[in-house]
């Protein structure tokens, strides 16, 4: 199926009645996963038709219903003692097998797409295995050219109330939204443990986090406040949700904030994943003509070396 098919195939059908993929990422340690077991749980109880792919090749047990489960398709122990990797190597390689057979995943979730709203996407913990690696971003564009599709990145709400972390953070997620070219929507996780308040007041006025650095006279604070002034009108404007994937509490915001996401990337960001497409397409047929006008000079320059009468 071409790509443009693909977005003629969008262009026809109503952004409200195609699922919103959603690829979480985050940080090891953020709680990405029991938020998506968290999701899991409110999605049965309040009647969300959501649908549900493991994309971690090394986790030991998959605590949602995962529907498509990479672990099916590659053995990730087999890969590391095969190619002799380390458990970076091993993930990144179980992913590089994987992206070749995402057209596969695609038509399954094709195959369901009247019947599920959310599809939530659970990548592997070390975060930079997916969205830096050239299978993730196989993987990310396959999703984004045929459903909405969003990035969910998980935060540790404990460590951003610390503003160095909370300068990380937002570096983190702002170059993972520019690199996918995706909306991106942070869920500030464990908020039953620490106030998220905090981080989403610095998000927001970027005076209140200078306040918090001022008695702070390191490099680091000096940096994390001039960073702020710069980048703050990037992050200010994302969406978030406060949430504990433990109590369960925020899912509901969180659901809201989704839904608002697939609406910026219908009328924001489909318009500049088409042009790329179409860019492309035009690239590659005139690639393919010129390759047609080379074996037709070559074709003729071999009938004019034979046309001569022998002397």
């Amino acid at each position: 199926v071409t790509v443009s098919v693909l977005y003629w195939r969008m262009a026809s059908e109503s952004a409200g009645r195609m699922p919103l993929v959603v690829l979480v990422v985050g940080m090891a340690g953020t709680g990405k996963t029991t938020l998506v077991q968290r999701i899991n749980h409110f999605a049965i109880e309040n009647d969300k038709r959501a649908y549900f792919i493991n994309m971690d090749p090394a986790v030991v047990d998959v605590p949602f219903d995962a529907r498509i489960d990479i672990r099916d398709a590659v053995d990730y122990k087999d890969v590391m003692t095969k190619h002799r990797l380390g458990p970076n190597g091993a993930i990144l390689t179980s992913l590089n097998v994987y992206a070749t057979h995402i057209s596969q995943v695609i038509g399954l979730v094709e195959a369901r797409k009247d019947e599920v709203d959310y599809v939530f996407v659970d990548t592997p913990g070390q975060i930079e295995v997916f969205t830096w690696s050239a299978s993730g971003q196989i993987i990310t564009e396959a999703f984004a050219s045929t459903f909405p599709t969003t990035m969910l990145f998980v935060g540790d709400t404990t460590r951003c109330v610390n503003p160095q972390t909370f300068m990380s953070t937002m570096l983190y997620s702002s170059s993972i939204m520019y690199k996918s070219q995706l909306p991106l929507t942070i869920a500030f996780n464990k908020c039953d443990a620490a106030d998220g308040a905090t981080p989403v007041q610095w998000m927001r006025d970027p005076e209140a986090l200078s306040l918090a650095l001022r008695d702070q006279k390191s490099y680091v604070a000096t940096l994390t406040d001039s960073l702020a002034v710069f980048l703050h009108e990037f992050y200010e404007t994302l969406q978030f949700a406060l949430v504990s994937a433990l109590a369960g509490t925020g899912i509901e915001e969180l659901f809201e904030g989704l839904d608002r996401a697939k609406q910026q990337y219908v009328t924001e960001f489909l318009p500049v994943i088409r042009e790329r497409a179409a860019a492309r397409e035009s690239e590659a047929a005139a690639a393919a003509a010129d390759q047609v006008r080379r074996l037709q000079q070559d074709m003729a320059d071999g009938d004019d070396g034979g046309a001569g009468s022998p002397s």
